[in-house]
């Protein structure tokens, strides 16, 4: 198994790289957060242990780079940084979170515990309802064969309908995982994007893909 760690503490990194080993375990370190990113985008990591608080780039934003980039590498926040707001955070794109100081025993059981789950199935690369396609690689859109131009935040929009295909997506899923907002705003962003998003996929075709849930949600279904 190989692990990532990203700790700029020398005393700390020494201390966890020696017991992480004498597990057995093969261990890449680094001190900065873009060394951490450039190590895991170019290699393929069992897991991952970030501090939070390090040079260039903090631990959270590496984590989410290499989310936005597909690599889904189990991961565990290992930091002094400890609120209830800071680890709720770290936990909306790690695995787990363990705050320093810590037992290494406890430490070994989380690893072992990470490493233990069922990897995730690989990222498709395109997704598609009928004669509706998106492309998740060169971020395009397709419908009967045609390009539909949309924009960034229509791209995402329908991505989450897509991925959640024959299923109601909630205007409360949309908020989050397309405008990443963990709040009500009190507007009408998500209508006025699905109106926007309808009219480019959905008019002028003799099927609507996009429907409307009442007082649910949204929903995406090519079953005729």
């Amino acid at each position: 198994m190989r692990l990532l760690l990203l700790e700029d503490d020398r005393e700390s990194a020494n201390y966890i790289l020696r017991g992480l080993r004498e597990e057995g375990w093969v261990v890449d370190h680094a001190t900065t957060g873009p060394e951490a990113l450039m190590l895991a985008s170019d290699s393929r990591y069992d897991a991952l242990i970030l501090d939070r608080m390090v040079p260039g780039l903090d631990g959270l934003q590496v984590l989410k780079a290499l989310r936005a980039s597909g690599n889904q590498a189990p991961a565990l926040f290992l930091t002094a940084v400890g609120s209830i707001q800071d680890r709720v955070d770290g936990l909306q794109v790690a695995e787990d979170y363990l705050v320093k100081p810590f037992a290494f025993a406890e430490l070994r059981a989380r690893i072992a515990a990470l490493l233990r789950r069922p990897q995730p199935a690989a990222t498709p690369e395109q997704l598609t309802a009928g004669d509706l396609i998106l492309d998740l690689l060169r971020r395009r859109v397709y419908r009967a064969g045609r390009e539909v131009s949309v924009q960034p935040t229509e791209f995402r929009l329908l991505a989450c309908l897509l991925q959640h295909k024959g299923q109601v997506v909630t205007r409360t899923m949309l908020l989050e995982q397309v405008w990443d907002f963990h709040f009500d705003p009190k507007t009408n962003i998500v209508e006025t994007h699905i109106s926007r998003l309808r009219a480019k996929v959905d008019r002028g075709y003799d099927r609507e893909l996009i429907r409307t849930v009442r007082g649910a949600g949204y929903m995406v279904d090519d079953a005729d």
